[in-house]
């Protein structure tokens, strides 16, 4: 398939700028110097919650206000999330504050240890992933600037290689109901604690099952409640700050195979249904290029490594081993389409995506609530 029209325009990410690899340092360091992006109540408050909603996108919060309200009661805006828009690299680049090019995180299903390793499930298809690829190997960096502040999150993700991987260190408070979730910000703020992390991921589970319609919009409605009760939580000169790590598209049945002109040069795939990664052949590389721009060129930005890399679409140039963890050449949906992987059917049943640079998947929301 031939291009017969311009692709649309990728949105870029901020990095270093109104981007969420940089909202954590700019939390920590409210003191000394708030960014313009960052919502003017934070600077100087004695006790910052950041709260982040997975999969909730800007787009979607925009065309439903009146399904959240306290949300859109909230001051600030969109900023942007990372390449690709995907929960692994996403929410590595919130807490390390660093983009995926210095953090390696690079995607959700990237190669390693020989295999495609499922980075959120720390897994390969010979099992449980944690010993072959120690997660504390993979990603190095220290969240929170090597401080250790109190983490909110499901307690079934405490003992999880991405969870080692993306926090380490961390003192995790373990929730299995929601409004555990608020009890445990609560009670670290009657401890001290000057800054708290809380995830929170109802949002992407829902969107990825169901699609936007009903069913999405109770857990937006039951997002936004979360969020007030968070808030209600606060103590006396505290700040709520709400994100997320991407947004989402509904692609539903709109699967796309790749034509055997293609799958002839192919040894593997990895990535996702919206940044397919193709791994070519030794010395096939730009043959796959062409052959994928002729296959896929009208739903989506295809690009060789190499020209992902020159174009900082990482935040800067990839290290040998993020580069290995990569394929050779990406198909980057910007039409509502998801590209196949015949080793990954199970990532067929996902009614709604991410991973790719359209507007809908990398803008997120960035607000913020004083007491």
């Amino acid at each position: 398939m031939t291009p017969v029209f311009a692709p649309p325009e990728p949105v870029l990410p901020n990095y270093g700028g109104a981007c969420i690899d940089g909202v954590v340092p700019a939390l920590l360091h409210r003191h000394e110097h708030l960014p313009s992006w960052m919502p003017a109540v934070v600077a100087g408050a004695p006790q910052v919650v950041l709260l982040v909603l997975d999969g909730l996108g800007w787009d979607q919060l925009e065309a439903r206000r009146a399904l959240a309200p306290f949300l859109s009661s909230l001051s600030g805006g969109p900023v942007t999330s990372v390449v690709p828009t995907t929960t692994a690299t996403a929410l590595t680049s919130i807490t390390t504050g660093l983009a995926p090019a210095v953090h390696e995180t690079v995607g959700y299903r990237v190669r390693a240890g020989g295999e495609v390793l499922n980075v959120l499930r720390w897994r390969t298809a010979s099992g449980d992933a944690r010993q072959s690829v120690p997660p504390r190997e993979f990603q190095t960096h220290p969240a929170f600037e090597g401080t250790v502040p109190p983490v909110v999150t499901r307690a079934e993700f405490a003992a999880s290689g991405f969870s080692l991987a993306h926090l380490p260190a961390a003192d995790l408070r373990g929730w299995r109901m929601p409004s555990s979730l608020v009890a445990h910000v609560g009670r670290a703020l009657g401890e001290g604690a000057p800054f708290v992390y809380a995830y929170y991921d109802g949002v992407d589970k829902v969107a990825h099952e169901h699609g936007f319609g009903p069913f999405y919009d109770a857990e937006l409605t039951a997002a936004d409640q979360l969020v007030a009760d968070v808030a209600g939580a606060l103590r006396a000169g505290a700040v709520l700050v709400v994100t997320a790590d991407h947004g989402q598209v509904l692609v539903g049945d709109n699967l796309v195979g790749f034509d055997p002109a293609v799958l002839a040069d192919v040894v593997g795939m990895s990535g996702e249904g919206r940044f397919r990664w193709l791994h070519a052949r030794p010395g096939a590389s730009e043959r796959l290029a062409d052959a994928c721009r002729a296959n896929v060129g009208d739903v989506a930005w295809v690009r060789s490594v190499a020209e992902l890399d020159e174009a900082g679409w990482f935040g800067g140039r990839l290290k040998p081993a993020s580069r290995e963890r990569l394929g050779d050449v990406a198909a980057i949906a910007h039409a509502s389409v998801a590209f196949l992987d015949p080793s990954d059917p199970g990532e067929n049943r996902l009614r709604c995506r991410h991973g790719s640079l359209t507007r809908e998947e990398m803008l997120v929301p960035l607000l913020a609530l004083g007491r």
